[in-house]
């Protein structure tokens, strides 16, 4: 029965997993007997134990996916050293390039000076079958002479430095080729290793998140059954009424304040933020007019909401009926809630609550005491 709080209740169909075949929990249609007795199912015995499958799950779930988390950091930092190493690499072959390309222009360079060289010692071979007397001979004056001698000498000098110099600066070039190369080779074997350690973290990575999206697979599946159960406590608790029906509502009753209980259904938000004249507005305000504390809902108000959300409170529950307790159908979409105005000596209990015919409607009538969950206000 629809019970409706601020903010309603999503519904989403329970995604079916194959890791893991429950056994059933009860045999049998629900009900147990033993020696001619006959015992009620427990149903809250049964969800809870759901329940606490259900939080385990959902607990290993959020732990691997803290796991996964922390995994994916260590992986980014991998995946920006493997980048890091990589732009290094390239760094380290354009060196090699541009010293490969000075080590051309260098050999082209002392090609040309060994030509340049090689037609200046043809030149000074002729001249050295003149003999000194032919060359001072042919030269001007003695001066000439000279200064034809010191420019041979000079220009024979210079070459062979010039050449030597070139050289030099090959060797050096040569290497400096060499070191980069070592080097690249260095930061390529980095890069093999490190990009092996990001292999195995990605794998771990998704591995951890297969367990968790498991972990929670399973979760839903618990969460799944759980709500069966419900609708079998639900129908359990509506054959456990007098007559297998529901009894006659009266409009404004049980001292419910006028200006809910006289307004259409659903007219306004009371102090808890429940909708008025719905059976959980009627039992936050009963129990608020005992003078106890009843917390505000905040959109968690829907009747088979209750427990969760006022255990949230420190607000305690039980399966044992106290009069003045509320008292929770879990199941159905939105649950439904009734205040225990007493306990009585054969199993039942008298209860009063609104809307349980979907009329907006007080009634107070006598019900099986049992499937039920009691919260002690």
């Amino acid at each position: 029965m629809k019970q409706r709080s601020t903010t309603p209740v999503s519904h989403k169909q329970a995604t079916k997993v194959a890791l893991v075949v429950m056994a059933a929990v009860v045999a049998g249609a629900g009900i147990f007997q033993t020696a001619g007795t006959v015992f009620a199912r427990d149903y809250e015995a049964e969800i809870k134990a759901k329940q606490q499958e259900a939080n385990n799950y959902n607990s290993q779930a959020a732990r691997l996916g803290e796991m996964a988390a922390t995994l994916e950091e260590e992986l980014n930092r991998l995946t920006a050293q493997v980048n890091a190493l990589q732009s290094q690499i390239i760094e380290s072959q354009n060196k090699i390039d541009s010293l490969k390309e000075e080590i051309k222009n260098n050999e082209a360079a002392i090609n040309r000076n060994r030509k340049t060289m090689g037609q200046i010692l043809s030149d000074m071979y002729v001249d050295d079958q003149i003999s000194p007397l032919e060359m001072l001979a042919s030269s001007e004056n003695i001066g000439d002479f000279i200064d034809k001698q010191e420019q041979r000498s000079s220009l024979q000098g210079s070459l062979n430095d010039k050449i030597k110099e070139i050289k030099r600066l090959q060797k050096k070039l040569q290497d400096n080729k060499a070191a980069v190369e070592r080097t690249l080779k260095d930061q390529e074997t980095q890069k093999a290793q490190m990009a092996a350690k990001q292999a195995e973290q990605a794998k771990l990575v998704n591995d951890t998140k297969n367990d968790q999206a498991a972990y929670s697979s399973l979760a839903s599946q618990r969460n799944g059954e759980i709500a069966k159960l419900r609708e079998q406590q639900a129908a359990e608790n509506l054959r456990s009424l007098p007559r297998g029906s529901v009894p006659s509502g009266t409009p404004g009753g049980g001292g419910y304040p006028g200006v809910w209980a006289n307004a259409p259904l659903d007219a306004y938000v009371d102090p808890w933020g429940l909708y008025t004249r719905q059976c959980v507005s009627y039992v936050a305000w009963k129990v608020h007019s005992t003078g106890r504390y009843v917390p505000h809902f905040g959109g968690a108000g829907n009747a088979n909401q209750w427990p969760s959300t006022t255990s949230r409170h420190g607000i305690p529950n039980g399966s044992t009926p106290r009069a003045g307790a509320a008292a929770v159908m879990m199941g159905g979409s939105y649950g439904h809630v009734m205040y225990v105005e007493s306990v009585n000596g054969d199993g039942t209990i008298t209860v009063s609550d609104y809307n349980l015919g979907w009329d907006g409607l007080y009634r107070n009538y006598k019900r099986s005491s049992s499937g039920l969950v009691y919260i002690y206000f």
